[in-house]
């Protein structure tokens, strides 16, 4: 008997791909028509049901309300999320999106914070192939998708310390920095939103070159991630 060898694992991008389509073919609807009643592009849903991209959270709200399916292809979205990131940034994803105390200081504003023009400018740096295009659409996906966990049930108590540095230089595009203010503002009046800025008469400190992150977790655990100068390191040690 030959010895029997383990499946290629399925991909949470693929996985979210492959219930896409059987959803649309159960409902007997073509991609046309599909497009046609959701108002998303024929091409970008069949890229979806192909594993090619990961949307916005909002899609796939979307279309667990069309499908009626409660929160199914929201559930599979959140594990084709982390296909966005990098193996060494997959266990922390893990458990931000479990922590329910985050506390996290930033050099500039956090990604958790960031707006969708705001988070596609410090993320397109000087992409300007098709490919690079798609590869920081789906990063700005990713990085929207996180903001997730600040709005699930129960809402985390999350505190962030931003730089003075992240209010001193602003983006490219002054719509896209006055909606990044506003958003700012607006994120500070969350109850469950403590939001600081540590000013540059502070004096110089040990973390201007990256940023931190302590999560706590339900059962008292916590970690620290450190991130910077290209390199990042989970600590889980005491």
């Amino acid at each position: 008997m030959g010895e029997k060898v383990d499946a290629e694992p399925v991909s949470g991008r693929a996985m979210l791909g492959q219930t896409l389509r059987v959803l649309r073919e159960k409902a007997g609807k073509s991609l046309g028509q599909l497009a046609d009643e959701t108002g998303y592009e024929k091409s970008y849903l069949s890229r979806l049901e192909s594993g090619d991209r990961v949307s916005k959270v909002t899609v796939m709200e979307d279309l667990d309300g069309y499908y009626g399916t409660g929160d199914l292809l929201l559930s599979h979205w959140k594990a084709a999320r982390l296909d966005a990131f990098k193996d060494r940034y997959k266990e922390y994803m893990a458990l931000e999106a479990t922590a329910r105390i985050m506390w996290v200081f930033s050099p500039g504003i956090p990604g958790l914070l960031q707006t969708e023009e705001f988070a596609r400018g410090v993320l397109s740096g000087a992409q300007t192939t098709a490919d690079g295009d798609e590869v920081v659409e789906e990063q700005v996906a990713a990085r929207l998708g996180r903001q997730y966990l600040l709005r699930q049930k129960p809402e985390p108590e999350v505190r962030l310390i931003m730089d003075e540095f992240a209010l001193r230089r602003p983006a490219a595009s002054g719509k896209s920095w006055h909606d990044q203010l506003l958003h700012l503002e607006a994120a500070a009046l969350w109850p469950n939103m403590t939001l600081q800025v540590l000013p540059f008469s502070a004096g110089a400190h040990h973390h201007m070159v990256g940023s931190l992150t302590l999560l706590w977790q339900r059962d008292g655990s916590a970690v620290a991630y450190k991130e910077g100068n290209g390199c990042s390191r989970l600590i889980e040690d005491q």
